[in-house]
């Protein structure tokens, strides 16, 4: 296996890892108000959320950011529970333009939140390699690429839930928003910052 392989099976594995189920819930939750048919918004929200966090994950592990870990590790479930709360206050399909919106900037900034969090696997990993701008390149990809499974598993129960069971569509919304939102709250209790 080549590098490129290596650190692409890497960013794979390093989402549907279910110990770190933190980047699944809010990936979960910022998809929740679409359906499958509104693949290419997914496509095009999952590619911001990559570019938010490869962009952070890129400077912090050449270094050239340092933000404290534990701050870190409390703000990721904090972008979860502010996306959580946003589709419950705001539990409409995002078939509106603002709600589209809404959800590509929570994407790209909460993704440069998120990328802080890989950092020093990322780092771990570089160690001794040379140059990181490939590794890097395919690690990123991985992680999208995993993303999309996640989404298109999500989205697929979604459909069977709510277009073969009859589950009402804003429903659905709220539900899986609000479990989401437990386990968000969960995890910042666990990692209190303050």
């Amino acid at each position: 296996m080549n590098q490129f392989q290596l650190y692409f099976k890497l960013g794979v594995e390093h989402i549907l890892d279910l110990a770190g189920f933190d980047h699944i819930l809010f990936v979960i939750v910022l998809c929740v108000v679409y359906l499958l048919r509104d693949w290419k918004r997914i496509l095009i929200l999952v590619t911001a959320f990559t570019i938010g966090h490869s962009l952070t994950l890129a400077l912090a592990t050449l270094q050239v950011i340092k933000v404290n870990g534990d701050l870190v590790e409390f703000l990721i479930p904090l972008t979860i529970a502010i996306t959580s709360l946003t589709n419950i206050f705001k539990p409409k399909p995002a078939a509106g333009r603002s709600a589209m919106q809404l959800n590509y900037v929570y994407a790209l900034f909460f993704g440069l939140i998120h990328g802080l969090g890989f950092s020093n696997y990322l780092r771990s990993l570089l160690g001794r390699e040379v140059s990181i701008f490939q590794p890097l390149l395919a690690f990123n990809l991985g992680l999208e690429v995993g993303q999309l499974i996640i989404v298109v598993i999500f989205l697929l129960i979604a459909s069977l839930a709510v277009g073969i069971i009859g589950v009402k569509r804003k429903e659905w919304i709220l539900v899986v928003s609000a479990i989401v939102l437990g386990m968000s709250l969960m995890m910042m209790l666990e990692t209190k910052y303050w």
